[in-house]
């Protein structure tokens, strides 16, 4: 046989598994936020938080207004108050780029199509490119690899085996470099069916039937197309060229391979971004960017003026301080609405990002507001939490006095109220008068039978 312990045992149990649960899930969290994004949002998520300290308040309450005082009741209110207290006093400290005045928001973050717009086509394919400049892309970012004979193309993986149908085309050399195939080779392999295939974003059914058919069709994209294709639609480029093995023949020409191509496509110099920043004096009129956070110092040593970060390396003091040296900074991957508006009060002047589709229907932050607005909800949030703790308490008491009260008689009494009767109001009459001492006298009788649910009273 099981044997159950007492309520208050398990009700110990429960509470030390949440203040535990909690501080574990904080320090987790202190040790994951290494970015900016959880203080940006800090102000929004405090509403949240304050629900739910609020609503535990009733197993607190439940639990401290026992008659039983104990130690362990006074330790758990003590810790309840103090959490209380630090959820309330808590926006003291947040600092979120949004919460700002509205006249002081700086102009709407270019989007840059990174790899095209990889969510609803095949990247680094031009259906791709002309997806993302439909979205409203303003520049068109690519990774850029050089083949064995110096063509310069686009190919983001070192090998052709995830974006390609190399495996069918040439099985034996699915594993190698994609910079030892020669363009004929590379030009004859499909860019687009595997996109089909593996669906890897859940958008391919949205696809119309023309859509499916172009795609199905695509090839490998040379760098001169995507050129020319950024400079008829007026828009430019972010190049990130990777240099080839020290094998490759093309090891100590690529740097003029890829001049070659921007010269071909006749696209204005500047409006090229190159990285990485090497060979500085070589690449005159071209500008280069960073792929690593360099301090301003080291930026005017390079000869640098942009850079190209992670998102959870721009934090927003950061940001602040290359605008302010004339710094500009480009930030990835911005695929959600909500990083987005963070860095567009941030300052950030353009994000690169798979999903323009999905931020050309943000037309301004969606968690901008004044100063005075969010004190306004901030206390309120606060005065209502107080006023519902208070009321849980009062309630948990008054109803835990009344269970305290509640004796044997009137739970015998409780029993009988099924059918109303002479004798069952005599039997009520006789129960409630009479001294402790006295009960049913021997010629009475009280019965009761719960298999029918009635009471019957004999004299």
């Amino acid at each position: 046989m099981v044997k159950h312990q007492p309520l208050q045992v398990y009700e110990k149990q429960v509470f030390v598994s949440f203040v535990t649960g909690i501080y574990g899930c904080r320090w987790k969290r202190y040790q994951r936020s290494q970015d900016d994004s959880s203080r940006s949002t800090a102000p929004f998520l405090h509403i949240g938080a304050l629900v739910t300290v609020t609503a535990i308040s009733w197993l607190v309450a439940g639990y401290v207004v026992r008659r039983e005082r104990s130690n362990f009741q006074v330790m758990m209110l003590l810790i309840y108050m103090v959490v209380l207290l630090t959820v309330y006093l808590a926006p003291l400290t947040f600092t979120c780029p949004c919460i700002m005045d509205r006249h002081s928001l700086r102009l709407r973050p270019d989007v840059i199509g990174r790899r095209g717009a990889p969510m609803v086509a095949p990247e680094n394919t031009m259906v791709s490119f002309n997806r993302a400049l439909q979205y409203g892309a303003s520049s068109l970012e690519a990774d850029v690899t050089i083949s064995v004979d110096g063509v310069p193309f686009l190919m983001r993986d070192r090998t052709l085996k995830r974006t390609t149908d190399v495996s069918k085309v040439f099985p034996a050399r699915q594993y190698d470099d994609a910079s030892f195939f020669n363009w004929t080779e590379i030009r004859s392999l499909n860019a687009g069916q595997w996109f089909l295939e593996s669906d890897p974003y859940w958008t391919v059914e949205t696809l119309t039937a023309r859509d499916r058919g172009r795609m199905g069709n695509q090839t490998v994209c040379s760098l001169v197309e995507l050129l020319r294709l950024a400079a008829k639609a007026n828009s430019s480029a972010l190049l990130k060229v990777r240099r080839p093995p020290p094998e490759h023949p093309r090891y100590r020409t690529w740097f003029m391979d890829a001049l070659w191509a921007v010269q071909k496509a006749g696209i204005t110099q500047k409006r090229v971004t190159w990285t990485p920043d090497t060979d500085r004096g070589r690449v005159r009129g071209l500008q280069q960017t960073a792929n690593e956070k360099l301090s301003v110092e080291e930026m005017r040593q390079r000869g640098l003026t942009s850079l190209t970060l992670h998102y959870s390396k721009a934090s927003t003091k950061d940001i602040q301080e290359y605008l302010a040296n004339n710094v500009s900074v480009t930030v990835y991957p911005v695929n959600e609405p909500w990083l987005y508006s963070i860095l567009w009060c941030s300052g950030v002047p353009s994000v690169s990002s798979d999903a323009p589709q999905v931020l050309r229907k943000v037309p301004y932050p969606i968690w901008l507001m004044s100063r005075n607005a969010y004190r306004f909800i901030w206390i309120t949030s606060d005065l209502v939490s107080i006023a519902v703790v208070i009321g849980i308490f009062g309630f948990q008491k008054w109803r835990m006095r009344g269970m305290q009260n509640y004796n044997p008689e009137q739970i015998m009494l409780s029993a009988v109220t099924r059918r109303s009767s002479r004798d069952v109001n005599i039997m009520k009459e006789k129960l409630i008068i009479s001294e402790p001492h006295n009960g049913l006298s021997s010629t009475e009788e009280l019965c009761l039978y719960p298999e029918n649910g009635y009471a019957t009273y004999s004299h």
